[in-house]
């Protein structure tokens, strides 16, 4: 994999060929990568169904959740130089053995954030006031007739303010799902071993250090971790008999985290009280097919907790952005979410671009430059201050602004102005890339803190946080 070009090296005659494999609608990808790639779609479920130019002739793959790519899928693409996830988890793709091969796996950590906190209280208000439930009531023609009756349709109906809202992961989601659940009344408590101490403090929530202490006092549990092989069915028969008698669980994360059977056996006989899914183990989600299907005290949605129409669309753009950045820089160099990048193998070290030609880079810079007078220092700090949070196999962001959105160049830049030009501000910044504002005073922290960290980092070296 020596930087072998598909564009040819006198112009863009033949541009690279990248494929969205498990999707049709390209219309906002388009226009991201029209001037330096092809770009096609397969729609496919598994690698069997994408047709053999692709599998020939991709250097670039974008991809949702709904398709698997293992080892032997990999070894099926014979030109791909990097995975795009359309989305956050990786847990679909073998980001080893795709770094093994020479292929770059990134995705795009820090979309829907909103959303999926929302959703996440949405369904946990639904657990606790019963509306769904109620409001079904209702349309299958049942009345309710009295105090009595409204008893029977609404039972079991705990009030939420002073209970216990236990969050495994807090990350960015996590966070926002703690803030969000603190208006409501709850005492939030979390465990995440990844974090390091005095987070809890700095947004006034409690802090366990062992599943088995939060799965003992929390009333409502919701998962926000990430998948990883540490913990597939985190949620089992051995943990629930952990978990507090007619807890509530909520599960808006990944659906391997769930044991299906054993929570199925545990709603039925109401050792769990009520649960809410929007996502599951084998997805797209059946209910006939399901272990849950005869349970009537959960409730599911069809992994939609990241979608609205403005999530969506930053969510394309950005991983439209990041196969950019791969055509026309250098991998790994170039990109901004490589999850792979300790397992990446490239010839000698060195990184090379996924179309391979210089011209094709020199063409595509013309029309979309990149961010410009970021300093070696300033990009160190941005990626500790972000932790490994788009890192291989990291579950959580780590470091003293856990929590907080992702810093980008444009942050980075913004955050130096503040605080007095440790780098200069370009004129112009590439309208693609977006990234949520950090305000005035806290963007001139970040910079005195980016500022700080790039200075230790030349007196010691190695006595950061270790990475997950």
């Amino acid at each position: 994999m020596s930087g072998r070009s598909m564009n040819g090296v006198s112009g863009m005659t033949h541009r690279p060929l990248v494929a969205l494999l498990d999707g049709r609608d390209c219309s906002v990808e388009m226009p991201v990568l029209k001037d330096v790639a092809t770009v096609a779609f397969c729609d496919a479920n598994s690698t069997s169904e994408i047709h053999e130019k692709v599998l020939n002739e991709a250097v670039g793959a974008l991809m949702w959740h709904t398709i698997q790519l293992s080892r032997e899928d990999l070894a099926k693409f014979k030109s791909l130089r990097v995975i795009v996830r359309v989305g956050s988890g990786v847990d679909n793709v073998d980001v080893k053995a795709a770094g093994e091969m020479g292929v770059a796996v990134c995705n795009v950590p820090g979309f829907g954030i909103e959303e999926v906190a929302d959703t996440t209280l949405c369904l946990i208000l639904n657990l606790y006031r019963r509306t769904f439930w109620l409001a079904n009531m209702l349309r299958d023609g049942k009345k309710v007739s009295g105090p009595e009756h409204l008893r029977e349709a609404a039972a079991p109906c705990p009030r939420i303010r002073g209970d216990t809202l236990g969050i495994v992961g807090f990350g960015r989601i996590g966070t926002a799902v703690a803030l969000r659940a603190q208006a409501f009344g709850f005492r939030v408590t979390f465990y995440d071993p990844y974090l390091p101490d005095g987070i809890e403090k700095s947004l006034g929530v409690e802090r366990v250090y062992s599943l088995q202490d939060l799965l003992f006092q929390s009333d409502c549990i919701s998962l926000h971790c990430s998948l990883n092989e540490h913990n597939k069915h985190l949620i089992n028969e051995h943990t629930i008999r952990l978990m507090r008698p007619g807890a509530f669980l909520v599960n808006t994360a990944r659906g391997a985290l769930v044991d299906e059977h054993a929570v199925a056996k545990a709603l039925k006989e109401e050792r769990i009280r009520a649960a809410a899914f929007d996502v599951f183990e084998h997805e797209p989600f059946s209910l006939s097919a399901s272990p849950l299907k005869d349970c009537q005290n959960a409730l599911f949605t069809p992994h939609s907790a990241f979608y609205s129409d403005a999530s969506i669309r930053e969510l394309r753009e950005h991983a439209a952005a990041e196969m950019r950045r791969a055509i026309i820089g250098k991998i790994p160099e170039a990109l901004r979410n490589c999850v792979n990048a300790e397992f990446l193998q490239l010839p000698g070290n060195h990184g090379h671009s996924a179309a391979g030609g210089t011209a094709a880079r020199s063409a595509a810079a013309s029309a979309y430059h990149p961010t410009a007078g970021l300093s070696a220092n300033t990009a160190a700090a941005i990626a500790a201050l972000n932790g490994p949070g788009g890192g291989a196999g990291a579950a959580y962001p780590t470091g003293p602004y856990a929590g907080l959105a992702p810093l980008t160049d444009r942050d980075a830049l913004a955050a130096a102005a503040a605080a007095g030009g440790l780098v200069s501000l370009p004129m112009s910044l590439p309208p693609v890339i977006t990234s949520t504002p950090i305000a005035v005073s806290q963007a001139a922290a970040v910079a005195a803190a980016a500022a700080a960290a790039a200075a230790a980092a030349d007196g010691h070296k190695g006595s950061g946080e270790a990475e997950h």
